[in-house]
This record gives C-alpha cells, sequence and structure tokens, in this order.
C-alpha cells in the first residue's frame, strides 16, 4: 500500500502543559480530501500548526509518505507541504504580482488557475477585498503544486460565492492528485468536496466517516457543535 502523504499517529500538542490535541491518530491520502470539523476550542488550528511544522510536539510523530519529520515549515514547505493558515498570509504593501514573486510561482500559472486574479495583478494585496486576497493566498500556494495542503478555514468572513469558488479549486486540485487536509466552518460545503470526514472534539477524534454517513448522523453532530461553545449557524449539518 502506499504511504499517506502525510500521517499523524498519537499526536499530542498544546501551548502549555497540559495538551489541546490528545492521542490524535489522523493521515491524508494523495487525492484525497479530509475535513476536520469540530467547535470552536476543539483544537483543529492547533492541529494543523503542528502538522505544519509550527508547534512542537509533546508526544507522537508526523511522517510524510511514511517519512518521520520534525523540520520546520519553510522546511516542509520545500518539500511539498501547503499551508493556508487561519489569517490571510498576503503581504499587503506589495501588489498581489509581487506576492506570486515571491512565492516562487509562475504568474502565467497562477491566472490559469484563477482567472480572476488576471485584473488585479499589479494592485497592492492590502487593497483586494477579503476573497481576492484569499484566492491569492490559495492560488500561490497551488501554483506550487505541493503533495499536501493544509488549509484553516478558507472561508472565513468571505461571501457564500467565493467560498464555493475556493472550494472548488480546493476539489479540482485533489482531483489532480493533492492531498487535503481542511478546516472549515461551512459545514455542508465541506461535506460536499470532502472523501472523509474528521470530527474532534476537545483535542479528540470522537467521531470519522464518510460525508454521506456525516449526513445520516448530522443530529448527532449538530449536538456535539452546540455543546459547550455555541456554533455559529453556518456550522449545522444539513442536506
Amino acid at each position: 500500500m502506499t504511504a499517506p502523504v502525510l500521517e499523524a499517529a498519537g499526536l499530542c500538542v498544546g501551548y502549555g502543559p497540559t495538551p489541546v490535541v490528545q492521542g490524535l491518530d489522523i493521515s491524508v491520502a494523495a487525492g484525497e480530501v479530509v475535513a476536520l470539523l469540530g467547535p470552536n476550542g476543539a483544537g483543529k488550528s492547533t492541529t494543523l500548526l503542528a502538522l505544519a511544522g509550527e508547534l512542537p510536539l509533546q508526544q507522537g510523530v508526523v511522517r510524510s509518505d511514511g517519512v518521520e519529520v520534525s523540520s520546520a515549515l519553510h522546511r516542509r514547505a520545500r518539500a511539498g507541504l501547503g499551508f493556508v493558515p487561519e489569517e490571510r498570509s498576503i503581504v499587503g504593501n506589495m501588489t498581489a504580482r509581487q506576492n506570486l514573486r515571491i512565492g516562487k510561482v509562475d504568474v502565467g500559472k497562477v491566472v490559469s488557475l484563477f482567472p480572476e486574479l488576471h485584473d488585479h495583478l499589479d494592485r497592492p494585496a492590502g487593497l483586494l477585498s477579503g476573497g481576492q486576497q484569499q484566492i491569492l493566498a490559495l492560488a500561490r500556494i497551488l501554483a506550487r503544486e505541493p503533495k499536501v495542503l493544509l488549509a484553516d478555514e478558507l472561508s472565513l468572513g468571505l461571501a457564500p460565492q467565493v467560498v464555493s469558488r475556493l472550494l472548488a479549486a480546493v476539489r479540482t486540485a485533489a482531483d489532480n492528485g493533492l492531498g487535503v487536509l481542511l478546516v472549515e466552518q461551512h459545514v455542508r460545503k465541506a461535506l460536499r468536496i470532502a472523501d472523509r470526514v474528521c470530527f474532534l472534539q476537545q483535542g479528540r477524534i470522537t467521531w470519522s466517516g464518510t460525508p454521506a454517513q456525516a449526513i445520516e448522523q448530522r443530529h448527532l453532530l449538530e449536538s456535539s457543535y452546540l455543546s459547550g461553545t455555541a456554533a455559529p449557524q453556518t456550522a449545522r449539518v444539513t442536506t
């Protein structure tokens, strides 16, 4: 069997002596979108930061293509990791074109992926709309053709049509072989593009299955979302 492009085993990680994420096992295969869902404070972003090399592990291992990795984010990026953090990773006082160049990607390739960026390449990235900034951040990564993408709340604060555009691009990239671990507050939209779903609560995966199974279990998932910290309406699992 082919090793997952990214996996964690027994992952424990946090910001102090008490781990936020405990004993987590998760894997992503090439061509697969895994949706990591759960309420606010469940440890989703912490998990992505640990997998990206931005947080040190307290216990457990992270493997890429079956090989244990412990390097920093920039080294993992060179080896084929793409990471879109929750905050938009663009340089606001540089143009969109310059943002792409510092990312060492071909501008023409980016425009072929996202034609809507063409007319904005020479505008300061900080003056682009929130949706355009997020498209730019995602385009800069996808144009590098990474092996795996960690995406943390691509949709945060964006209009529904922009969210659909971003997630459609992620699904297309996965269909071309990219492995994706997706944290997303718009559960319904995430389920539409996911191959597998893992539900995280209080730092542990409490349920996993297919999107169809998640929809069948929507009452269980909704009750979990709404326990503790109330989740936004957009985070409800609906058909």
